[in-house]
């Protein structure tokens, strides 16, 4: 996974285009609300306060500025940086800190389980947004990982954490694990998010000939990804780093911890790149799916079996976007939901999404796989801003 972020950069710099916005007529009156809308990046994404973010956008990389697109369109959007690496409540610590302008705080217990500093980034000087309350509630959308660190803010905006609460005295306690504040988010949209961990880290060369369908330029592509590996990159226990959520059975006991809050709006976007053969296993579009997403693409279509911790694979896996399966991204498995229907959109429930006919990265705009999501943006922020 290391060395996924230099390769984004090289080639993302080598082909990206970013022509001139196509005019769209954005009916603002129509609006019964206008919250701002925070988009949260996945695993070794950037954003506003990164300085890769100055020069190639993770929000519109072969598009141009999406957050500048949609700002023009009469949306109030932003984009926040969070680790690259590390796990859903680090991150989620992070994301609060950069949205109400103030010192990171990791939490008493959280901090001393995980060995690593209490305090993190300072954003006093520069919060991401000006207010944020009750009555300045925010949209928040997170690609990939990012869905579970928008999922985990929103559980602890509402509930705080118990953990932190009894391990804190109250007078140094963050107000984040107070909790009592679910009504400061207003929806949650996930993209292309493995909510239910992915098959990719379970996967294994030897169930399929891989090389022998890829022509010799994929090959070296697909290779280029690296190693799921969740060995830590320092002295923090293993469970406090992105990969080890990203498994299904860590995943899984995640959402164990994050409920569906009664009066957030929800909505998830499943991609898929992959097709179905007639054996039953799934097989990537080359044309939509990013040369370094093939070989996962192919493992994953063909993978089923239990984890480690008995969870079964099913056939209901195969189907995925290179790096997530479709099954995952929908929603949380036993969390209330339904398929989208633009006639009833209720709180307190995950609306479904028509599959999106994309590879991982599409919902970015595409790496080399050029994919111009601006109206799709312009459509969902309309209409949540209809509700």
């Amino acid at each position: 996974m290391k060395r996924i972020l230099p390769l984004i950069l090289a080639i993302t710099l080598l082909f990206s285009a970013c022509g001139a916005a196509p005019a769209v007529n954005v009916n603002t009156a129509q609006f019964k609300t206008n919250y701002k809308y925070v988009f949260v990046h996945g695993l070794m994404g950037w954003g506003h306060y990164d300085t890769t973010n100055k020069f190639m956008k993770y929000w519109g990389m072969q598009n141009g500025d999406l957050m500048k697109y949609l700002n023009k369109q009469g949306f109030d959007c932003y984009c926040a940086s969070v680790s690259p690496t590390g796990s859903a409540w680090d991150r989620a610590c992070e994301l609060y800190a950069q949205l109400t302008g103030s010192v990171t705080d990791y939490g008493e217990e959280h901090s001393k389980r995980c060995n690593h500093e209490r305090f993190g980034p300072d954003f006093t000087k520069e919060p991401l947004i000006d207010k944020w309350d009750g009555e300045n509630k925010i949209n928040l959308l997170g690609h990939s990982f990012g869905g579970a660190t928008v999922r985990l803010l929103s559980e602890l905006m509402a509930n705080g954490s118990e953990a932190e609460r009894n391990a804190t005295d109250k007078a140094e306690l963050s107000p984040l694990f107070e909790g009592g504040k679910a009504d400061w988010i207003y929806s949650v949209t996930s993209l292309a998010a493995p909510h239910n961990g992915t098959s990719a880290y379970n996967v294994d060369d030897s169930e399929v000939d891989v090389d022998s369908r890829l022509t010799f330029f994929q090959k070296k592509m697909s290779g280029l990804i690296g190693s799921t590996s969740s060995k830590p990159l320092d002295e923090r226990i293993e469970s406090d780093y992105a990969n080890y959520d990203l498994k299904i059975d860590n995943a899984l006991k995640l959402n164990e911890n994050i409920s569906t809050l009664k009066d957030t709006y929800y909505f998830s976007f499943a991609c898929s790149s992959t097709v179905k053969q007639e054996d039953g296993t799934y097989f990537p579009e080359k044309d939509i799916t990013e040369g370094m997403f093939l070989r996962s693409a192919i493992l994953m279509g063909v993978h089923t079996g239990k984890t480690e911790g008995g969870y079964e694979i099913t056939e209901e896996w195969l189907e995925n976007d290179g790096l997530v399966n479709v099954i995952s991204a929908k929603a949380p498995l036993g969390a209330p939901q339904k398929e989208f229907d633009e006639n009833s959109i209720n709180k307190g429930e995950w609306n479904i999404m028509p599959v999106y006919h994309g590879d991982h990265m599409s919902l970015q705009g595409g790496l080399t796989k050029k994919n111009d999501v601006r109206e799709f943006y312009v459509n969902h922020l309309t209409m949540i801003n209809k509700l």
